[in-house]
């Protein structure tokens, strides 16, 4: 079975040097294990004097290229461990201290795999038929934690594609509070499956608008029978939570795009944010942003989340409701059809289907649009990014697992006017691993998180055994000649 899109020849791999800097818990991070925070801090505390500045320096030299303000990075972390009524340390203890509870994390020492691309806000500096996109990249890193990356590439003339320099040091962001508003949370809070008093006389207090620290002042304005109701510490925990859901990641000006790292912040995404779906998306006023679907894992459920951003820079983490969330794999349209937001889902885990919102936010019951129809998907099939739309339909990429759990790329066209009506379907798949290829992290992977259209050519970078990333392309027309029509 010979697959239709053709190999371009580029390739992006993993590279374990790109390390961030994160804070280290020692025997926190371990299961079972307990925390040794206050012996290996009296332990490094007992450093002799007249070694101090030598032992600082020296961890500055080893590892100061390695991060953009290490030195600051180690003070801050110093802070982390020792109680607010401590006496001051010396410039050399605090960046000692701060290097005992310091530790390197290698995002993509694992893997990289399961990019979307979009094209860059900024198309200047180009050749006549060049087009510069944005990537999103899984991480995949110690303890298969993932995280998202970004890579840019220029596409054309013609059939071809080139990945730009990634560069280093690599940047974490500066982390605020999220925006809600009272109905969103109320919902948040209803789909946790708590809807009681408690939630309620919280939401009172709030105005219709609000930043996240607003609900923990809300929470202090409660009255005292409230708080001594049986169920209210874990209720007021579970609000914690969920408002802490929400939160703006800001980059600095300085950082370029593939130095910024997207690392969890949430709870409930602490085991991960994987597979970004971004999209460039246009409501119907005209308005232009980008938007993106992950999921998040806590390490026992997952869930779809929102990410906005207009340049790449700041990003606007939301929690999404409704049925349609509690699944990976969102895929948004690029835009309203028919009045309303559209998105692809899988919610039972082998049907892509199809959910709407008023608000982007909350999320209808999922529809099935498209069931297995043949061997190579015949374990399931899913959406491969956001649809792309076309003068005769939405095409949308699909992925479909098989014998053996081979994962091919398939494609799948939609009504553009109502896509919940299959108008042809690809009866052969259009991208698969074989040979050498299929070998990886898992293998017989092929999978992607979204392709673009440029002069006429479908662009796909791809996920080759959850391990490395490959781009294939293939001519629209080709591509919707191939099909099986309805």
């Amino acid at each position: 079975m010979k697959a239709l899109a053709q190999d371009s020849g580029a390739q992006l791999d993993p590279d374990p040097s790109r390390v961030v800097a994160r804070l280290f818990l020692p025997g926190g991070s371990t299961p079972g294990g307990s925390s040794r925070t206050e012996a290996v801090l009296e332990r490094v505390l007992a450093t002799p004097a007249a070694e101090l500045a030598a032992e600082a320096s020296a961890v500055l030299e080893r590892f100061g290229a390695r991060h953009t303000g290490l030195a600051a990075i180690l003070r801050r972390n110093a802070e982390m461990v020792r109680s607010i009524e401590a006496p001051a340390l010396s410039d050399d203890l605090s960046l000692l201290v701060g290097s005992a509870f310091t530790a390197e994390f290698g995002v993509e020492g694992t893997a990289l795999c399961n990019p979307s691309a979009v094209p860059h806000p900024d198309q200047t500096g180009l050749k006549k038929g060049q087009l510069r996109l944005v990537l999103s990249l899984r991480s995949i890193g110690e303890f298969h934690l993932s995280s998202i990356q970004f890579a840019e590439a220029i596409v054309g003339p013609g059939h071809t594609w080139e990945f730009s320099k990634r560069h280093q040091p690599l940047e974490l962001p500066q982390i605020s509070e999220g925006q809600w508003t009272k109905g969103h949370l109320l919902r948040a809070v209803g789909s946790s499956g708590h809807t009681d008093e408690l939630a309620h006389a919280i939401s009172q207090a709030l105005p219709e608008t609000f930043g996240s620290s607003a609900i923990e002042e809300a929470i202090q304005q409660l009255r005292e029978p409230l708080l001594r109701q049986p169920d209210a510490h874990a209720q007021l925990g579970m609000i914690r939570m969920i408002a802490g859901s929400g939160y703006q990641a800001c980059f600095s000006e300085q950082s370029g795009l593939s130095q910024r790292v997207l690392l969890p912040v949430a709870d409930e995404e602490s085991h991960g944010i994987e597979d970004a779906r971004f999209v460039q998306f246009s409501d119907d006023a005209g308005r232009t942003e980008f938007r993106g679907t992950y999921t998040a894992y806590n390490g026992q459920a997952i869930a779809t989340r929102l990410i906005v951003t207009t340049d790449f820079r700041t990003f606007d983490i939301r929690r999404l409701t409704g049925p349609a969330v509690q699944a990976k794999g969102m895929a948004l349209f690029p835009r309203p059809v028919g009045g309303r937001l559209l998105a692809l889902g899988r919610s039972d885990g082998e049907t892509v289907s199809l959910t709407s919102s008023e608000d982007g936010l909350d999320w209808s019951a999922e529809e099935p649009v498209y069931r297995p129809e043949y061997l190579w998907d015949a374990v399931q099939s899913g959406n491969c990014g956001s649809p792309i739309e076309t003068e005769r339909g939405w095409l949308v990429l699909t992925h479909g697992v098989g014998p053996m759990r081979t994962y091919c790329i398939g494609a799948i066209l939609l009504d553009l006017d109502d896509p919940r009506r299959v108008l042809a379907t690809l009866p052969q798949p259009l991208i698969q691993t074989e040979g050498e290829r299929r070998n990886g992290y898992v293998p017989n992977v092929a999978y992607s998180c979204g392709g673009i259209v440029h002069d006429g050519v479908l662009w796909l970078p791809y996920g080759i055994a959850d391990d490395r990333i490959r781009v294939a392309w293939v001519e629209v027309d080709a591509l919707l000649a191939a099909m099986r029509w309805r």
